[in-house]
């Protein structure tokens, strides 16, 4: 027997919602990502860091946020705490995987390709394996070209964010990536649940695992605290809104990367700054013709 499926029990609530967090996560990351571009490379894991667990937090509350609002008309459905939480650690660790390549390659078109290749199926990862902890008195199929459309949707709205993080055009731009990744991550998702297909069994029996609304406060407290924290950073640093620096690409050479960074201050000349007038005064009569 089918199952009837509705994926929005709670009307547009969910939906925007779970958009919100996901564009939110993805502004905040992005935004890390490009501040990471703009500093020394000591710095450089710490912001690539805060950068991929913003993104796979907003990604992960963004799907279950939207589940909440999942529901099957015949079954009650429950979550496997492990499983669950397995998912935010897959989209932590790919999405992070991805942040570094761009972060430390710059935005080139073999990194972006592999970063944003990797960040978008990480994205794919976290929202099928979290449905894998979903726990019903059935079976899940799903319809396969609808499937590779949604993971599709993740790998080229990640490139592009990517790709748009990697410019360092400004606040706005990442706020653009960010919202990019957001829309596209719950594209993907309510994709993907159109290829849901839940074929339930006669037996009756109980479902285990914990609740929709068991879940909602862990899933909302703890990456919620964690994005306010991460905006915080964001608004209280300066270079984090405007994109500017005193820091500047070095001229690209052999073993150099390209995306090193050194100090205005290190590339002026103490000549300017202290001139002395008499070698000055012996510049000008040397240029002086001998034979008048």
């Amino acid at each position: 027997m089918h199952g009837t499926v509705d994926g929005f029990s709670y009307g547009l609530v969910t939906p925007l919602v779970a958009c919100l967090m996901a564009c939110l996560g993805g502004a905040l990351g992005l935004r890390c990502t490009t501040r990471a571009l703009l500093v020394a490379r000591s710095w450089r894991p710490g912001w690539l860091a805060l950068g991929a667990a913003a993104v796979g937090s907003g990604i992960w509350t963004m799907h279950f946020v939207a589940m909440t609002g999942f529901t099957v008309e015949e079954v009650s459905i429950g979550y496997d705490r492990s499983t669950t939480y397995a998912s935010l650690a897959v989209a932590i660790v790919m999405t992070g995987i991805g942040i570094f390549i761009v972060g430390y390659r710059g935005a080139t078109g073999s990194a972006l390709f592999t970063g944003g290749t990797i960040t978008g199926l990480g994205v794919a990862s976290m929202h099928y394996l979290g449905m894998a902890g979903m726990r019903l008195d059935g079976t899940v199929d799903y319809d396969i070209p609808i499937v590779v459309a949604s993971v599709l949707i993740a790998v080229v709205a990640a490139t592009a964010s990517l790709w748009v993080a990697g410019r360092a055009k400004g606040f706005l731009w990442s706020v653009g990536a960010g919202l990019v990744m957001g829309l596209a991550g719950v594209g993907m998702h309510y994709t993907s649940m159109a290829a849901l297909d839940i074929h339930l069994h006669d037996t009756g029996g109980a479902v285990g695992g914990v609740s929709s609304a068991a879940l909602l406060t862990p899933m909302l407290i703890g990456p919620l605290i964690f994005l306010v924290l991460t905006g915080a950073v964001v608004l209280f640093d300066p270079l984090m809104i405007t994109g500017r620096s005193g820091w500047t690409p070095v001229e690209h050479k052999p073993g150099v990367p390209a995306r090193e960074l050194v100090a205005h201050s290190a590339r002026r000349s103490p000549v300017r700054a202290h001139r002395d007038p008499d070698r000055e005064t012996v510049r000008e009569r040397s240029r002086t013709p001998q034979n008048r």
